[in-house]
């Protein structure tokens, strides 16, 4: 990133345009930081070396990059972070989808379009709107695309801080958003790091139906139902299927439990409506998907991310943890023979399950 030849600029006035030009496009919130991360870097460093991150090595894969901005982008001077809301309208009725095991849940991020493009896409806008300001400047726009400690850079720049649950909590719009990062050698003015308000409250820690979150700010994501249904490849281990209940992709458990998402803000953004009726369908359903539906109905979608032999792998514990039913039954057995040593193996567990409540006389 080369150092910028500019003419004299107004570097304040510039900031505030450029939260406006953001509004603009889409964002709920932009803010400004500066570069150090020694303090996260730190805590990041002891997670690796913890093995919190599982199978994930691409955490520890670029080193210092993570943590040193001006290391992945070198001339980097200041981050412009964004957030954007995606909560549906209906967020509420989560827990009537959690609590009836014949639906299969998906969390609420990923009902709608990937938002990975659509924002980078914007960021990308915002830079060209700055260029139209103010010339040739370096920057790059990241959004989960490289080795970015997100979270931190959004608490530095004032868009909230980062809870108990290791997610960003946003006073006046809890934590139903998307983050963004827009790198820059413009020697911008900074904004006010967000405060922690978590205070006494552990409703995260306490729900989290795999205890994934171990301590106050500390996940070891190889319990986390959202690492093991959409990161981890091949086998769930035994001991965490039963508390996954039917949560196929994802899990908001520690977010809807949360008492500052009571100010979150619904999306304005209809790319990110709920596809296919995905808040809410049935299980056996979304079981007798062929490889072919599933990549069309999950086009565009985070979804496709578990893959097609991780949604079956994910269904069939669900499966497993459903009611016992005929139509249940029928779907497993179905799927008894498939080509896929994980799927198989997952299948036998969740048929292995109603074996068990019938000899207990648990029909659950």
């Amino acid at each position: 990133m080369p150092a910028p030849d500019l003419p004299a600029i107004d570097y304040a006035a510039l900031a505030r345009s450029i939260k406006q030009w953001a509004r603009e496009l889409g964002f709920a919130d932009t803010g400004i930081s500066g570069v150090d991360l020694a303090r996260d870097e730190q805590h990041l460093q002891q997670w690796l070396a913890d093995g919190h991150h599982g199978e994930m090595d691409y955490m520890a894969r670029h080193g210092a990059k993570r943590s040193r901005p001006q290391e992945l982008e070198p001339g980097t001077q200041r981050v412009i972070s964004v957030r954007m809301d995606y909560a549906p309208p209906d967020i509420g009725s989560a827990w009537s989808v959690i609590g009836n095991g014949e639906l299969g849940y998906i969390s609420r991020y990923t009902l709608g379009r990937d938002y990975h493009k659509l924002m980078r896409g914007r960021l990308q806008k915002l830079a060209e709107r700055i260029r139209g300001e103010i010339g040739e400047f370096g920057h790059r726009a990241y959004v989960d695309s490289a080795p970015v400690l997100e979270k931190a850079l959004a608490r530095n720049a004032g868009l909230g801080w980062i809870g108990k649950h290791t997610v960003l909590i946003h006073r006046r719009a809890g934590s139903y958003f998307f983050l963004g990062e827009l790198y820059t050698d413009l020697p911008l003015p900074v904004d006010v790091p967000a405060t922690e308000h978590c205070g006494s409250c552990r409703r995260c820690i306490d729900i989290c139906p795999t205890q994934a979150i171990v301590a106050p700010y500390r996940l070891d994501a190889r319990r986390c139902i959202s690492y093991l249904t959409i990161e981890l490849k091949g086998n769930i281990p035994e001991e965490l299927r039963k508390p996954m209940g039917n949560r196929i992709f994802g899990c908001d458990d520690c977010q809807l439990v949360c008492p500052w998402n009571k100010f979150a803000q619904q999306t304005e953004e209809p790319d990110f409506a709920p596809r296919h009726q995905l808040d809410g369908a049935r299980l056996t359903e979304l079981f007798g998907w062929s490889e072919d539906e599933f990549l069309r109905r999950t086009e565009g979608m985070a979804i496709r991310r578990t893959g097609y032999e991780g949604w079956l792998r994910n269904i069939a514990v669900a499966l497993g943890n459903a009611p016992r039913s005929e139509p249940v039954l029928a779907a497993l057995r179905a799927r008894a023979d498939h080509p896929s040593a994980v799927v198989r193996e997952h299948v036998a567990w969740a048929l292995q399950q109603h074996e068990a409540s019938t000899v207990t006389g648990d029909e659950r």
